[in-house]
């Protein structure tokens, strides 16, 4: 069973340090890979390429480096866990029992599995990505995959620098130094978008919270979308709700109240969209005959609830196999390139009246 955990503290004040650690950090700052690629390197691992392997090899042996066989020996017990990090939004708790994480969570564990490696759950506040390196730093997990970019792209990027083992769920940014494996969240925005106003609506409003690199980027196809049609985004159809269902509620009455003359909703989690149903019909508004609404990641409960829910189809079973892939190859010594999957829209009936 997956464990789920803080990632363990490290000491940052020990006033003897390893000079063995320094020296191997000081390989893999030289060699441009990280810690842990130098350890297989120099144990002959079969992950780590050849080319790869020479030159750490030389590298230590011009510094004169010498493996500590007895470390080895304890170490020998091939350590084959990655780390799984759900961050958390401090202020709404999104629980980790959320269709979508569940999802994506077991779509990399299936590929863990396949591939013999363990699985360690674990969740980091959101505001401190940087704190999931702890699993790596301790040693306790050879491989991290995060969930989702949250805001601190920097942390990701500053832990990319150190030559971690790193594979983050989510959307190719701009400047991003970090592997990242995701749907086409743009090409997401623009289908659903296109398909509500292809269907005579006019007033479409967008709720998420474009602050969150995906939703921003989900964000940028509905206003092409907009564009294309020759209409303008407007500001005030933009609601910035958050995932948990609790806390999304609340904005949701707010935002309905305020605003009877939207006619079409582009939700960005099939919860969002789900609550959002529910909430027009508590002021009397009917889905689709009133207002459309199309939901984002198509989880089994989009087919089922009512009205079954139009959605953009993210390829996560998919995506748990591409992710564990890219991770493998940096844990190999290769370069591991960002990868956008293609995602595309499943027609139901919340935007199609009279099906």
């Amino acid at each position: 069973m997956p464990r789920s955990k803080q990632p363990p503290a490290t000491d940052s004040t020990s006033s003897s340090p390893d000079p063995r650690r320094l020296q191997m950090d000081d390989i893999a700052r030289l060699a441009g890979v990280s810690t842990a690629t130098v350890s297989r390197a120099l144990n002959g691992s079969k992950l780590i390429n050849e080319e790869t392997r020479k030159r750490i090899v030389e590298l230590a042996r011009s510094l004169n480096y010498t493996v500590n066989v007895a470390a080895r020996n304890l170490r020998i017990q091939e350590n084959r866990t990655v780390a799984v990090v759900v961050p958390y939004d401090a202020k709404s708790r999104q629980h980790i029992s959320d269709p979508f994480f569940l999802s994506i969570v077991g779509s990399i564990a299936d590929a863990l599995t396949d591939r013999g490696y363990d699985m360690l759950l674990s969740r980091v506040d959101a505001e401190r990505l940087d704190l999931a390196a702890g699993w790596l730093d301790s040693g306790k997990a050879i491989g991290l995959i995060l969930i989702g970019q949250w805001r601190h792209h920097d942390q990701l990027n500053e832990m990319a620098m150190r030559k971690l083992p790193l594979v983050v769920w989510g959307g190719e940014m701009p400047q991003q130094l970090y592997c990242s494996v995701g749907g086409d969240n743009q090409l997401g925005g623009a289908l659903a978008t296109r398909h509500l106003l292809q269907s005579g609506r006019r007033r479409v409003a967008f709720v998420g919270d474009a602050k969150l690199p995906e939703v921003w980027l989900r964000q940028q196809g509905y206003a092409l979308a907009l564009k294309e049609a020759g209409l303008k985004a407007d500001p005030e159809l933009e609601l910035a709700a958050p995932f948990e269902p609790s806390a999304a509620t609340e904005f949701l009455r707010e935002f309905c109240a305020l605003h009877q003359d939207f006619d079409a909703a582009l939700c960005c989690s099939d919860v969002l969209a789900l609550l959002m149903i529910q909430v027009l019909r508590a002021q009397g508004r009917r889905v689709p005959e009133d207002v459309a609404i199309v939901g984002y990641d198509d989880m089994p409960l989009a087919a089922y609830c009512d009205p079954p829910l139009t959605t953009v189809h993210q390829p996560v079973a998919e995506a748990g196999v591409q992710m564990v892939e890219a991770l493998v190859a940096q844990m190999s010594g290769d370069r591991a390139l960002s990868r956008t999957m293609p995602v595309y829209l499943y027609q139901r009936k919340s935007t199609l009246a009279g099906a």
